[in-house]
């Protein structure tokens, strides 16, 4: 367990295969060191009861992308990868009958709390792997995730099979990750940022590792086309990919995402699928 508890610092950077208990191992532990620090940066720009869906700002209100407001009164919501559960919070502020969150982070769940705590609106919370839902088949309507699980699972077309497995028929999955165009270019919001590096079709995982070579961060590529695979092989069927433009007037940097590539890239994919 100490392990697992006081991992080391990340040494190095590797681009090398990473298994599914490595990866979530990797995402517990860097999460556990970084909640503190990501809720104190981002969090006004999240809200405590928020649904961002990416750092360009697209928010939930606008956009609809889970489906009309009076249809989600009703239903039984789950939002994978919760952090601090700003959108499942934002979902019961509209009236959504029911939110469950997971997340892979003792300590992002623990800021859930506090935030529940201050605003009144709580929201259960199961500390939980997205590549192993422990939740019964058929058991909710509608499946979130903003930036959540699915970028750092190995097996993309496995986790969104365990998605649409609790999704009743007729339900949605809504999620959000880095655009995989990204992936050519240094995560550096300059100009620097703007030269393409590495080759889009290089599936090999981005892994950080200690002195020891245990992986401290773990965030696994995968194609446009790898994508629309897995939701075809998960049962499911596509009805949109929106690509997030970057707002006039956003002047916030987050990490690589910042004004100046955004009006040249695309930084977000947010994939909309039903389970038929």
């Amino acid at each position: 367990m100490s392990d697992d508890v006081d991992p080391g610092a990340a040494e190095r950077v590797a681009r090398r295969p990473a298994g599914p208990d490595e990866s979530a191992r990797a995402s517990r532990l860097w999460w556990e060191r970084a909640a503190d620090e990501y809720q104190a940066e981002h969090g006004g720009f999240l809200r405590d009861a928020g649904f961002v869906w990416g750092p360009e700002g697209l928010d939930e209100a606008d956009a609809g992308l889970l489906g009309p407001p009076d249809r989600l009164r009703g239903a039984r919501v789950l939002e994978i990868g919760c952090g601090a559960a700003q959108c499942s919070r934002w979902l019961r502020a509209q009236g959504v009958a029911e939110v469950v969150g997971i997340d892979v982070s003792h300590r992002q769940l623990q800021h859930a709390r506090r935030i529940d705590e201050e605003t009144g609106v709580r929201v259960p919370a199961v500390e939980a792997d997205a590549q192993r839902l422990p939740f019964a088949d058929a058991s909710f309507d509608a499946v979130c995730s903003a930036y959540g699980g699915f970028p750092f699972v190995p097996d993309a077309a496995a986790a969104l099979a365990e998605a649409a497995r609790v999704l009743r028929p007729g339900g949605r999955l809504v999620f959000s990750v880095s655009h995989p165009l990204r992936w050519c270019f240094p995560d550096d919001p300059t100009e620097r940022g703007l030269t393409a590096e590495h080759s889009y079709f290089d599936r090999r995982a981005y892994v950080e590792e200690d002195a020891a070579g245990r992986a401290v961060y773990v965030e696994h590529h995968r194609t446009v086309g790898d994508w629309v695979r897995a939701i075809a092989a998960a049962g499911l069927v596509l009805r949109d990919l929106v690509e997030p433009e970057w707002p006039a007037g956003h002047d916030r940097v987050w990490g690589g995402w910042s004004p100046l590539r955004g009006r040249l890239l695309p930084g977000t994919a947010v994939f909309c699928a039903d389970r038929p």
